[in-house]
């Protein structure tokens, strides 16, 4: 007989997720990340890392290595730069992804591209399908219309999406800006979605949001978004994670 997946739909609010405050930099952390680890914690199917971070102007990330994995940078709201090893550069504005694939190893550094404004931005980090690789790096710009009360696929490796900025997994990130909306999205219910209201406050199947909460579902076929927010919207298939990961 086969074994039925029971539905999870479970809400982390905005309050009960790591919170560090760097002066610099105001960042929380929705798994295990850098000085917070929960080994209960680390992962939502193959979707390893999301931050949702503050920069003040000026300031920024320095130099520092990644390798094995497919990092994702959407900005809400101000500027970030982005310099690497492989000689690219860039400047990202809101509504643009930024897209990390470090394969082999690659080194970076991100930092706030104006002196006067902070930049808010999430930074997403998905577990390849395979290790190594070569690594790559590339940016793509979209307007609010594009996302508008529908969902806007940015990045992803599902077979039969298509997506501008292409990961090195079978996963799939969309985002939209609803106003007084609603969407709807069908999962397959043998994988991983993870909701993320970075703005403004949704109803999310009967359960109230407001920015910061996020909803992890896995055996839920439908999810209906009701609003006006600015909405993150993942979908993974399932993995293991190493604790070396984490």
């Amino acid at each position: 007989m086969a074994t039925q997946t029971v539905p999870v739909f479970s809400i982390q609010r905005s309050g009960e997720r790591a919170a560090f405050d760097f002066g610099w930099l105001q960042t929380r952390h929705s798994f295990s990340f850098a000085d917070y680890f929960d080994p209960e914690n680390l992962n939502w199917g193959a979707l390893r890392v999301f931050n949702d971070d503050v920069v003040q102007p000026g300031k920024g990330f320095g130099t520092h290595p990644h390798r094995d994995m497919e990092i994702v940078t959407y900005v809400l709201r101000g500027e970030l730069e982005h310099r690497d090893s492989l000689g690219s550069h860039g400047v990202v504005a809101p509504g643009g992804v930024q897209y990390v694939s470090a394969g082999t190893g690659v080194q970076h550094s991100e930092f706030n591209h104006s002196a006067e404004n902070d930049v808010h931005f999430v930074q997403m980090w998905v577990l390849p399908r395979s290790q190594g690789g070569a690594p790559g790096y590339g940016q793509h710009g979209f307007t609010e219309d594009e996302r508008r009360n529908r969902w806007l696929v940015v990045a992803g490796g599902q077979p039969g999406v298509p997506a501008p900025v292409a990961l090195r997994q079978d996963a799939t990130v969309r985002v939209a800006r609803l106003e007084d909306a609603s969407l709807t999205y069908a999962f397959d219910p043998s994988r991983f979605g993870f909701l993320f209201v970075a703005d403004g406050e949704a109803v999310a199947n009967g359960e109230r949001l407001a920015a910061g909460d996020a909803v992890r579902m896995t055996g839920v076929r439908d999810l209906e978004v009701h609003g006006s927010a600015e909405l993150v919207l993942w979908d993974v298939p399932p993995t293991d994670v190493r604790l070396e990961d984490a």
